[in-house]
């Protein structure tokens, strides 16, 4: 899997790649209604090269951490930001499914994934996946999970996926989580074609006393 992930940032610019967007609007509205503090610890799962990183530089987040599995995501993505905000910004080179970095981090407000959990296709890696985001997310912390939809592609970068609704995330997370908010997103890649996306944002309950 990470070979695939390196050729695929090698070969293509940042706004070739097909989850490319120049504005993360489906995001970021997602992100303000958490009302999270600008302090917040902030995980960025599978962050590529998304230009999300510099909406929430721009919104003010000064705890950004942004994890890819591919060193040259990271390394176009700290080559395009320059100085900018890079005493907020802290970079895992990590696999989500068998982390070797991502488990020891502290606990984090927010897990934002946008068009990765979709890859995972085998059940342990999913159950990975979940395990590892169960352990770091907070107490009354946030998830927000965009995948293709029940409608959409069946294959995304040469790879099957594994396509989602509200529903099925819910079930994956467990009863710990609850729904804020779920809308279905059409996304325009750069070559015109069109993708059919579901933006899920839940909450994990607080502990009872």
């Amino acid at each position: 899997m990470q070979n695939h992930w390196e050729k695929v940032y090698q070969r293509n610019a940042p706004d070739e790649l097909g989850w490319y967007e120049k504005i993360p609007e489906p995001s970021l509205n997602l992100i303000r209604e958490c009302k999270l503090k600008t302090d917040s610890a902030i995980l960025l799962a599978g962050a590529g090269t998304t230009n999300l990183i510099d909406a929430l530089l721009e919104e003010g987040y000064t705890n950004i951490i942004a994890n890819d599995i591919s060193s040259t995501a990271i390394a176009k993505q700290k080559e395009r930001l320059g100085d900018q905000g890079m005493e907020n910004i802290r970079w895992i080179v990590d696999d989500l499914t068998n982390p070797g970095l991502l488990d020891s981090l502290d606990q984090i407000d927010l897990w934002h994934d946008r068009a990765v959990l979709h890859f995972f296709i085998e059940k342990d890696l999913q159950e990975n996946y979940f395990n590892l985001l169960r352990k770091l997310l907070r107490s009354g912390g946030y998830v927000i999970i965009a995948a293709f939809s029940l409608e959409g592609a069946e294959k995304c970068s040469g790879l099957p996926v594994r396509r989602y609704n509200s529903q099925m995330i819910s079930e994956n997370l467990g009863r710990s989580f609850e729904l804020i908010d779920s809308f279905d997103y059409i996304h325009r890649m750069p070559n015109g074609e069109d993708r059919k996306y579901v933006y899920t944002c839940f909450q994990k309950k607080a502990d009872p006393l």
